[in-house]
């Protein structure tokens, strides 16, 4: 029986250890004409891994909106993709949601498989309330960052933020100044690795802890809602 009858199959890949992907994704993969893949390069590895190969089709913050009218138009025309990124679930912080939208609207058939994402792990792993939660991914790097951030601190859900190691210590400082420097939070990085770390306690703490450990990896940052 064939994992997927969709015409666009948009399939999670492993966030650290390549052990966690699904038998169901394996399955698709083998199935499908092609794999839409965020870098070619990380995709081609892990087919590698898994013992096939298929062609792949590069689909990136800089070529998606030129390539979404040509691949809808094969999806169209009766061939069958997977979409990827390079970890994780597709179109959550990384491109997708265009190619969706216009293969929806086209009336292509889209299917999402259930599999890894880092932000729930990270907060499970908190130890703050995560029975309601805010995914807000990367903060705004310069325009109307400061007003998100005074957004954010109102809000009583947990706030789940991405952040990357160049950014952290300044992104710790503007949280503990917006937030209060005693407001709780959790940085989980390089999670299902072999160096999966999860620093928490105060945002004032966390930035102390990120000024003398230079931060290494891609973080989720977890803070807690206000009077939580």
């Amino acid at each position: 029986m064939s994992a997927t009858r969709s015409a666009l199959t948009l399939v999670p890949t492993p966030i650290g250890n390549l052990d966690d992907i699904t038998l169901r994704a394996v399955q698709v993969l083998r199935e499908v004409d092609g794999v839409i893949a965020e870098d070619t390069r990380v995709t081609g590895r892990l087919l590698q891994h898994l013992g096939f190969s298929k062609p792949l089709i590069p689909f990136h913050s800089n070529n998606e909106h030129r390539m979404v009218d040509q691949l809808v138009g094969r999806l169209r025309g009766g061939e069958r993709f997977a979409l990827v990124s390079d970890a994780g679930t597709p179109a959550i912080s990384d491109p997708g949601f265009l190619l969706v939208r216009a293969a929806i609207a086209a009336g292509v058939s889209v299917e999402c498989l259930p599999g890894a994402t880092a932000f729930v792990p990270a907060l499970v792993n908190s130890g703050l309330p995560c029975e309601r939660f805010v995914f807000e991914g990367f903060l705004p790097p310069k325009k109307g960052r400061r007003t998100r951030l005074g957004e954010l601190a109102r809000d009583a859900r947990t706030i789940v933020l991405y952040e990357s190691p160049h950014r952290m210590v300044r992104t710790l400082a503007e949280l503990a100044e917006v937030f209060g420097a005693d407001r709780r939070a959790s940085a989980s990085r390089e999670l299902s690795k072999l160096h999966e770390q999860t620093v928490r306690g105060s945002l004032m703490e966390l930035h102390a802890h990120f000024t003398t450990h230079e931060p290494r990896g891609e973080f989720v940052l977890v803070v807690e809602g206000l009077n939580a």
